[in-house]
């Protein structure tokens, strides 16, 4: 019986960060945000650029919330900041209101929800924890897949705003519906072996092993984040793909997304923590060396690579908590995942700056090869030493 309602918490997982990873069909909604509001291609990427700080710089205070509320009290504050920043949005007259309520409010809200599905499902799944925080972790890489389509056509019909509203609305009490069955297994229950073996966030932050995790874990989201954010643009102006079929290519490349989520989080669990990242890395390398062979017509190796470079990005969102985890044990491990999470705000700020300096200052995209094989290469070397258990 206990096997069967852990995985209740998987599938209601899966169901929320297909609503909460919408952030990731942000690209749907730009262009009649630009000609709605008079906009130009940077102003339109700050209400993601926003969401996306946010939504990593507020996953400790979620963590710290868990520690003190039910999980189901946590998740119902976010869903209720998610469902008022997407209403909110809905009546924005310029790009400052709505990188306020899209921005800041909505991606607070993903910020806080976030870490309580990852919090719960790792407590049921001791035995399996990659496994299930992979599968769980699809449902954000996967939902461009389902909620794409659905903004996509209700901009159509009712328009960009009108579409904020009723996403907002939907988004608002399906959340809080697949929030109130979450809880710890025997969460007043507390165990010797758990104190034991858990470190707080403040003992975290004097082992050595938390700095490898968090440098290994922000160059992997900033070769992620940079590569999603330009891999229209390097289709179509470098290797000449029709912006039609540009568009299936992104589609496919957000399957191995979420195919990445449950691979590497098994692999982390047979692997161990050295050689998974060194596999991670590999790829990378690979897929960033064949990005300096790209021109016209290459599109197979186009294809080739960015399929590592998303599956990778997506593989990272399971590596993280799940090392977190084995790391630092059970006990701190939503607030201490907040921590660790704020990685990835760092990388997708430094990563988009990258991306746009490379475009500016050298007039192709093909630059951003090179920070990223440093990058590597340092993170390869850190991740030699992850394995060792001495501290500051």
């Amino acid at each position: 019986m206990k096997n069967k309602i852990r995985w209740l918490y998987v599938v209601l997982g899966i169901l929320i960060f297909i609503c909460l990873g919408t952030v990731y069909s942000w690209s749907i909604f730009r262009k009649p945000l630009e000609k709605a509001l008079s906009l130009n291609s940077t102003q339109s990427s700050l209400p993601f650029m926003t969401f996306l700080a946010f939504y990593a710089f507020l996953m400790p205070l979620g963590g710290k919330l868990i520690s003190k509320y039910s999980p189901k009290i946590v998740l119902i504050i976010g869903s209720i900041l998610v469902g008022l920043g997407w209403i909110g949005s809905s009546f924005s007259k310029n790009i400052v209101m709505l990188t306020i309520t899209y921005g800041v409010v909505a991606g607070s809200g993903v910020g806080i929800a976030y870490g309580v599905p990852i919090g719960v499902v790792s407590r049921w799944f001791p035995d399996k924890k990659g496994l299930a925080l992979g599968i769980l972790l699809s449902g954000f890489g996967m939902s461009p897949f389902v909620t794409a389509p659905i903004a996509k056509k209700l901009i159509d019909i009712y328009g960009v705003f009108t579409s904020f509203k009723l996403l907002g609305i939907i988004f608002l009490f399906i959340l809080i519906f697949l929030s109130l069955p979450f809880k710890f297994p025997d969460e007043n229950i507390k165990t010797d072996t758990e104190d034991y073996n858990s470190l707080s966030p403040n003992e975290m932050l004097k082992d050595r092993k938390f700095y490898i995790l968090w440098t290994c874990f922000a160059i992997a989201t900033f070769v992620g984040l940079m590569i999603i954010g330009i891999t229209g643009p390097m289709g179509e102006d470098i290797i000449g793909i029709p912006s039609t079929t540009m568009a299936f290519y992104v589609s496919l490349f957000s399957i191995f997304n979420g195919i990445g989520r449950p691979l590497f989080g098994y692999l982390s669990d047979k692997l161990g923590p050295s050689k998974v990242i060194l596999l991670s890395y590999t790829l990378i390398s690979f897929a960033t060396l064949s990005i300096l062979l790209f021109n016209n017509a290459r599109t197979f190796l186009f294809v080739v690579s960015f399929i590592i470079f998303w599956m990778n990005f997506g593989g990272w969102l399971s590596i993280a908590p799940t090392l977190t985890s084995k790391f630092f044990g059970p006990k701190y491990y939503s607030e201490n995942y907040g921590i660790v999470f704020t990685a990835y705000g760092i990388g997708a700020i430094l990563g988009n700056l990258t991306s746009g300096l490379a475009k500016d200052l050298f007039g192709s995209y093909k630059f951003v090869s090179y920070p990223i094989l440093v990058l590597v290469l340092i993170g390869i070397i850190l991740s030699r030493f992850i394995n060792k258990t001495s501290k500051i």
